[in-house]
């Protein structure tokens, strides 16, 4: 698709996406002459035009002569032509760096939703922040034989948490192996992380008999699970402003639609999960996220940090003509604001 297109051809994309993100409103072959700077005729840019269409990368509402970005235009143009200039954002990271002095590590929670209602007024769309994770880490793990197939799996947090949790298991197994299990991995495995967990026995698997390994496998994915399980991780701040938004307010099925969404947050949860295993700033732009297959929606989000680790993801989630440039900087700077707050000691 890069390849595809000429320079012209990509100077006017870059025009349409502009003006449009700009003014909201279709973009004729007469603006786009003006704006553009390149003395073409109007026919040739017709053409142009038409093979943009074509391709895909502009479209044509009913009710005007002008075009408009799909959602792959949009993509090829933040993947191409999106030059973020420092400083875009100007005066308004003050707000930033204000809040980064008034906010506490020891207030995770606060940060979180300062850091929510932070990224919706900044970018007049709505923004979203996962809570911090808590180390999933077990202190203590026993396995108590129930019946037939049936164990009890009881793990306890350094914190004193304790996670119970009926498995089924491929065989019987007797209290002793269990108890063996058990010991095995109190004795190898305690303190660690579950993830530190998860990578050794794949090393250590041939070495261990294969019934323990199976139960040592089994209480990794109780943890995880139960990790995954815990209270309210996503933060929502703005959703109201969306009402206002020119793309939205005409068409209350997609509006239902996004509410629906923020209501039951499992979505969410699951796309800012696999943004937070990515580096830097990532755009979902219409439905190419698959986890939130919304074509009038686009969402930019970031991870952060605490001490180096990631533990969380924020974003801003708002229609697809959003300036991205300068989302990006709001998403990448309240990032890093929250890295800062949550990592000092």
């Amino acid at each position: 698709m890069k390849n595809m297109l000429d320079e012209r051809s990509k100077s006017l994309l870059k025009t349409l996406v502009e003006r449009y993100i700009a003014d909201g409103q279709p973009v004729g072959s007469r603006t786009l002459s003006k704006a553009s700077g390149l003395e073409l005729s109007p026919a040739t840019i017709r053409n142009v035009m038409a093979d943009l269409e074509e391709l895909g990368l502009i479209a044509s509402p009913h009710t005007s002569a002008g075009r408009i970005p799909t959602a792959r235009g949009y993509r090829l143009f933040v993947d191409t032509m999106l030059t973020a200039q420092p400083g875009i954002i100007g005066a308004e990271s003050r707000p930033i760096e204000t809040l980064e002095t008034q906010l506490q590590p020891d207030q995770p929670q606060r940060v979180i939703a300062s850091a929510a209602h932070l990224l919706s007024s900044l970018s007049s769309f709505v923004g979203v922040v996962t809570a911090p994770r808590k180390p999933s880490v077990f202190h203590h793990i026993e396995f108590l034989r129930l019946g037939d197939r049936r164990v009890l799996v009881i793990m306890v947090s350094p914190d004193g948490d304790v996670q119970n949790r009926v498995v089924f298991t491929a065989q019987d197994f007797s209290q002793s192996e269990l108890a063996e299990a058990s010991n095995r991995l109190n004795a190898s495995y305690a303190g660690l992380s579950l993830e530190a967990v998860r990578e050794r026995l794949k090393s250590e698997v041939d070495v261990l008999r294969g019934e323990i390994a199976e139960l040592m496998n089994t209480a990794v994915k109780v943890g995880t699970e139960a990790m995954e399980q815990e209270e309210e991780r996503v933060v929502i701040s703005g959703e109201r402003n969306l009402l206002t938004v020119q793309d939205f307010s005409h068409d209350m099925g997609s509006l239902r639609r996004l509410f629906d969404l923020f209501e039951q947050k499992t979505q969410l949860m699951r796309l800012l999960d696999v943004s937070s295993r990515a580096e830097g700033v990532r755009i979902y732009i219409g439905g190419e996220s698959q986890v939130v297959p919304f074509e009038e929606l686009s969402i930019v989000s970031a991870p952060y940090e605490i001490d180096g680790q990631v533990v969380g993801t924020l974003g801003v989630i708002g229609p697809t003509r959003m300036a991205y440039d300068r989302m990006i900087q709001i998403v990448d700077i309240t990032s890093r604001m929250v890295s800062n707050v949550l990592s000092q000691k």
